[in-house]
């Protein structure tokens, strides 16, 4: 797949997504697009599906209107009912049924499978069983003080036994993180390639510790991004306009500029090498680079969600599909098999008869696409389809906890109010890309375990070591398969966010999946080739995520508001309308399964 064929898929997605209005998706066969997908209960599900787009997207174009005649009563009336099996659907089931106990509650989720963006990846290699995360990562251990602390331990998480993969190699054990994320240090390293004159490609290891010694860029940038790290390595630095609490003056600041505004008055950075080097990893929480978004991103997750550094970061095998799975066993038991021991949740199967078992008091119903949610007397009409036909269910109460991007269509009779606060949140998307190898000999030789680079797919990798209870094998070494994940983001500095997330969405939506494939394997093969990587041998596969709205992103005034009106978030957290309330992460502005949870509890105290 040569440069002008890949150039072709994306002219195609933005001028079929922006100009004639045609869905991206639609260009292309179900085969072409979804590509392997794994085994285990989640081979049905990387990420957002093929009908999962395409019923989204008939709801988005109001395909659905007109046909009301065709909707099958079930008979159906539950306590409450919750749009979307993310982790915060999932969480405002759990927190309805503990509250309310004896009372009935359906979760209704467009997936094969629950869990949102918190699933996994499952391989077979070489007779081992691997798990990578779809999307949500890490888990950060809260406080005690937290009321996360006591949820966490009411659904059987136990920090304690988080055991991870211990060291086999011959050589001395590098340094490791147990999450996806980069810390620096000797072990890492920065690649260059064509873009800065070397078709060769160069790797910088420990780029920081050798202040960027042989790196092929200009004398200002290496000033510019060294004097930014020591900046940052100071404890109490003068140099940042740090908040202490959300809402204090300095966070208010921070979210009436962008963050690029923020880093070029805060470190003297130029907007070039903010777009070049930290755009957009420093905006990789949510989704686009550092010109689209509040300077405040930043920042509140880390005033909001404090946690216990000490512990470390934690991970499930599967990312955070762990503590969807766990929460999943305390709502319904039979619904994966095995004891309630970790171990037994990651490696249990999902017996999928027993989600939606007559007989249970909290049913997951999966594959069910609401089109509808509107009050009804003293209750609330959900419609739903489901196999090409619409269904429709009662409830006294209804939680939505799905993103923003369906919840503002679904429900008719919104009010204006809630329905302009909707219009104020932006979604990007992410194409997260599972590549397991057979071995990460490559990575060893060239003496690294974090890259990151700045041209072509994608911008980094860490290898990490995987938590026992729920993967094989149980030791590492660099002749042992492993699975390399790589997020890719669309940010397209200079355009307004508006442009921004829909030409990145329709690039991702209109690419082949023959195309990434090909594309992943030549940035890999530049990378990694001299170091004896070869993809035909050492790639044993590779699962692509395409989730279509990955990240709320929020622009200045999201968190706070603008002009004496409040931020959109706050508009839907504090004005449930009827008996409808609204969850779901993106209400925060923080892509974090915790806040998820967080929105689960308020808005069940809201219809409860």
């Amino acid at each position: 797949m040569d440069r002008r064929d890949f150039l072709n898929s994306t002219l195609l997605a933005s001028g079929g997504a922006l100009l004639t209005g045609a869905t991206p998706l639609s260009l292309l066969a179900e085969t072409d697009w979804t590509g392997f997908s794994g085994v285990g209960d989640y081979e049905r599900s990387n990420g957002n599906t093929y009908e999962v787009m395409t019923a989204g997207h008939a709801i988005r174009d109001h395909k659905f209107e007109g046909k009301r005649p065709e909707i099958t009563g079930t008979g159906e009336t539950f306590d409450c009912a919750v749009i979307g099996g993310g982790i915060s659907g999932l969480s405002a089931a759990l927190f309805f049924t503990r509250k309310r106990p004896g009372k009935t509650c359906v979760v209704l989720d467009n997936h094969p499978i629950f869990g949102g963006e918190a699933k996994r990846n499952e391989f077979e290699v070489d007779g081992k069983r691997l798990m990578a995360h779809q999307g949500s990562a890490a888990c950060f251990p809260p406080l005690r003080t937290d009321f996360l602390a006591g949820f966490y331990d009411s659904i059987g998480v136990d920090w304690k036994q988080f055991h991870y993969q211990k060291w086999t190699g011959a050589d001395a054990a590098p340094r490791i993180e147990t999450a996806p994320y980069g810390v620096g240090g000797a072990t890492s390293g920065f690649y260059f390639g064509g873009k800065f004159g070397h078709q060769e490609g160069v790797w910088v290891r420990d780029p920081w510790g050798t202040r960027l010694a042989g790196a092929p860029i200009s004398e200002q940038a290496k000033r510019e991004l060294l004097g930014m790290r020591e900046a940052d390595r100071k404890p109490f630095s003068t140099h940042r306009f740090q908040p202490v609490k959300h809402g204090d003056a300095a966070s208010r600041h921070l979210d009436s500029i962008t963050l690029e505004e923020h880093l070029m008055a805060t470190y003297g950075l130029s907007r070039e090498t903010v777009r070049t080097y930290l755009s957009p990893i420093s905006g990789g929480g949510s989704g686009l680079g550092a010109d689209a978004l509040s300077a405040y991103c930043e920042y509140a997750a880390d005033v909001l969600l404090p946690w216990d550094y000490a512990q470390g970061a934690q991970m499930f095998p599967g990312g955070n599909t762990g503590v969807a799975r766990h929460i999943l066993k305390q709502l319904n038991p039979g619904a994966i098999s095995g004891d309630a021991s970790m171990a037994g949740i990651c490696r249990g199967a999902v017996q999928f008869a027993a989600l939606d078992h007559p007989e249970s008091s909290a049913r997951i119903r999966l594959s069910a696409t609401v089109i509808s949610v509107q009050h009804a007397g003293n209750a609330i009409e959900v419609v739903y389809e489901n196999g090409g036909k619409l269904y429709r269910i009662r409830a006294r109460a209804a939680i939505l906890a799905g993103g923003s991007w369906t919840a503002k269509h679904i429900v008719a009779d919104l009010p204006a109010a809630c329905r302009e606060a909707y219009s104020e949140f932006h979604r990007a998307p992410c194409l997260m890309a599972n590549v397991a190898v057979r071995n990460w000999r490559f990575l060893h030789k060239l003496g690294l375990t974090e890259c990151q680079w700045f041209e072509g797919i994608g911008n980094s990798i860490t290898l990490r070591k995987v938590a026992t209870f729920g993967t094989d094998p149980d030791a590492m070494n660099p002749d042992l398969p492993t699975v390399l994940t790589m997020k890719i983001l669309f940010s397209k500095p200079g355009l307004s966010i508006e442009e921004q997330t829909a030409r990145g969405r329709g690039e991702m939506l209109a690419t082949s999946f023959r195309t990434y494939e090909q594309t992943i394997r030549d940035q890999f093969t530049a990378m990694f080739g001299k170091a004896g990587f070869d993809a035909e041998r050492d790639i044993a596969g590779i699962i692509l995520n395409r989730w279509g709205h990955a990240y709320l992103s929020p622009q200045p005034g999201f968190f706070f508001g603008k002009d004496g009106k409040p931020g959109p978030g706050e508009v839907l957290r504090e004005n449930p309308y009827g008996r409808i309330a609204f969850a779901n992460s993106d209400l925060a502005g923080i892509m974090d399964h915790r806040m998820s949870i967080r929105e689960a509890r308020r808005a069940v105290d809201q219809v409860s």
